[in-house]
């Protein structure tokens, strides 16, 4: 016979009202290298190195976030083509559905408004910069990418 107990939740680990955040981020690839920031010190990861992105607000449609945030961080207007990969990570505070895109920069050159520093790599060096944990998978992706098809993947923004 079924219980009528009232029902507990099983206790593994469950956060109560831990939400995902969407969060975006742009490829960004001329002469076969790919930008990245280098976060500010006093932000969460400090000092480590991402593709340029950031939080999608509520009610917002992920490409306008990421195009938004392009012209806030960098300073650039960009087009914002095809998804290139979406990496889900649980970090400690929260957990992120990082979307990727492909992107191409329309107008402008890019500016370090938001981060501490910019820099152009070979995108067989990306494995080598210290990156959050959630850009890990989409730094593989791009050097697979790299060692099976060469430079196919410049310039592609759709």
């Amino acid at each position: 016979m079924p219980s009528t107990a009232p029902r507990r939740r099983a206790a593994i680990g469950w956060k109560d009202e831990m939400k995902t955040v969407i969060v975006t981020a742009g490829v960004i690839i001329q002469e076969a290298k790919v930008l990245v920031a280098q976060r500010k010190k006093d932000s969460p990861h400090g000092l480590l190195w991402e593709f340029p992105g950031g939080k999608v607000k509520e009610g917002e449609e992920p490409r306008e976030a990421l195009r938004r945030e392009l012209k806030e961080e960098l300073d650039i207007e960009a087009e914002v083509g095809k998804i290139f990969d979406a990496v889900f990570h649980p970090y400690p505070v929260y957990p992120i559905l990082l979307l990727v895109y492909y992107c191409g920069i329309v107008k402008g050159v890019p500016k370090p408004l938001g981060s501490l520093r910019l820099k152009w790599v070979d995108l067989r060096e990306l494995e080598r910069l210290d990156m959050p944990p959630a850009d890990g998978p989409i730094c593989r992706h791009l050097a697979s990418l790299e060692m099976n098809h060469g430079k196919r993947t410049e310039g592609k923004v759709c």
